[in-house]
Order: C-alpha cells, then structure tokens, then sequence
C-alpha cells in the first residue's frame, strides 16, 4: 500500500494493499478502494463509497459526497465506481439521497474532466462522459453510450445503450439505443460508427435503421409505430429498441423536434 504522508485517511476506511493514495486526499468515512486502483491528489471520497479494483481516480475528484437534492434527510446511501473506471480531473459523483440508495457508474467507464454525475443516477458498463457533461438526478446511462461534450441531462432523463449525444445537447426526453442525438433536434439517425466499433452484424445495423425510420420519420403516433415494431423486429438490437419505447418513461422519448413523444406511455 502507498499513502502520501499528507493524506487524511478515517480509521474506517478499507483501502487494499495494493491501492495508491496521492497528496492532500481526504478519505472520510467507510470507504472502500480496491486492488491497484490509484487515487490522485487532492481527491475526496466520502460516505459509504465503494471504489472497485484498477480504477484511476484523477486530482480534485469528489466522490460520494451529500446530493444535490432538497428531498435529502441525512439518510446513509452509497456510491459505487466499478472496475477499471477512470475519472479525470474534477469530476464530482454524490452519493444516493433516499435511505440505502445508490449512485452507480459501470465498469471500465471514462469519465472526463469536469463532469458530473448527479444523486440516483445509473452509468453502465463502458460508457463515456466526456469533459463538462451533467447528469441531473436519477439519470439512466446505456451500456457503452457516448455523451459528448458539454451535454446536459434533464433528471429521471434515460439514454440507451451504445447512443451518441453530440455536444452542447440538451437532452430532456429519453434518448433511445443505438440512435445519433445532435444539438436541440432531436435523433438525427444511428450511431454508425459506434456499432461497427462495437461488432453489431449488419443484419442487426439494418433492423436499427428500420427501427429509427419507423420512430423518428414518419407520422404514426407512438402506440401506432410501436406496433410496426412488434411485427418487424426479429434481433436482439431491434427488440431492444422495442423494449426501450415500450416502458414506462418520465419524460416521453426524444425521437426529432417535430415529434417528441410527452409521456404518451409515462407512468
């Protein structure tokens, strides 16, 4: 174990043999570090924060502290960076606000400098927050999502897996997988790139871009385009999309600036 000289380390903190504590950290509360996860400087990780193994903590981070929300009781709630995660410089992720809740980012994520990551929110596994970009409360991430520069999420906002927001977005409906979000109008195609990189076979490529023209390019109501979807949608990308717009959803689905969907399945 290497702890700087000048760290601040509570007594009930766990932190593995094999982690790296830089200058100047404060580490307050039960918080956990795992195998050869390193910790920069000027770091603080509060609360109940569990930080999984080879994860690369950058200098000013703030982990785990109180949330961001009037609804906050003092209540004991978690958060949790999974497995070979990094957060760059700056980076701030609260901690949970209802009692036992839990802000979680995924396994082998980015997270870029200045982002942050608000109360309740849920990053899965490879996805990618680049510099500046702002999760509201209870926000839902995908599986190797892309949120670009600068994007701002509206609260209980939920972007699909392998989705690509471009920068300076301003998402305030859900977003769903696969599709391509640019600026404020709204999913503008698929995410090409991101599917070849990602090994999708182009039989499922091509049921994605069905998916996107029945939802974003023609007239039907949602109820109406869902049914096309049901009787068209044979891969597991396109189910996916099916199951997507099918929930039940906060905020209605983010489809073009014409026709955005107001909570027509909301709970």
């Amino acid at each position: 174990m290497s702890i700087h000289p000048t760290a601040i380390i509570d007594s009930h903190a766990v932190i593995d043999s094999t982690a790296e504590i830089g200058p100047y950290c404060v580490i307050g509360g039960p918080v956990h570090v795992g195998a050869g996860t390193i910790v920069g400087p000027y770091v603080h990780l509060l609360g109940h924060t569990h930080v999984g193994s080879d994860c690369r903590i950058h200098a000013g981070c703030v982990i785990g502290d109180l949330p961001q929300d009037l609804a906050f009781r003092g209540a004991i709630s978690h958060c949790h960076i999974g497995n070979g995660t990094t957060l760059r410089e700056h980076v701030t992720v609260h901690r949970g606000t209802a009692p036992d809740s839990t802000t979680r980012i995924g396994e082998r994520c980015l997270v870029m400098a200045g982002a942050h990551v608000g109360h309740n929110c849920a990053v899965a596994d490879e996805a990618v927050l680049v510099n500046g970009v702002l999760l509201g409360g209870y926000v839902a991430v995908g599986r190797k999502a892309i949120l670009s520069g600068h994007v701002a999420v509206h609260q209980f906002v939920q972007i699909g897996e392998l989705a690509m927001v471009g920068g300076l977005s301003m998402i305030s409906q859900d977003v769903p997988p696969y599709f391509l979000v640019a600026g404020r109008t709204g999913c503008v195609g698929v995410n090409s790139v991101g599917l070849r990189r990602a090994g999708i076979s182009s039989d499922q490529q091509a049921e994605i871009k069905a998916a996107y023209r029945i939802l974003c390019r023609n007239r039907l109501s949602l109820t109406e385009s869902i049914k096309q979807l049901e009787a068209t949608m044979t891969t597991e990308a396109g189910r996916e999309i099916l199951r997507f717009v099918s929930r039940p959803s906060h905020r209605g689905f983010l489809l073009r600036s014409d026709r955005s969907v107001q909570c027509e399945l909301s709970e």
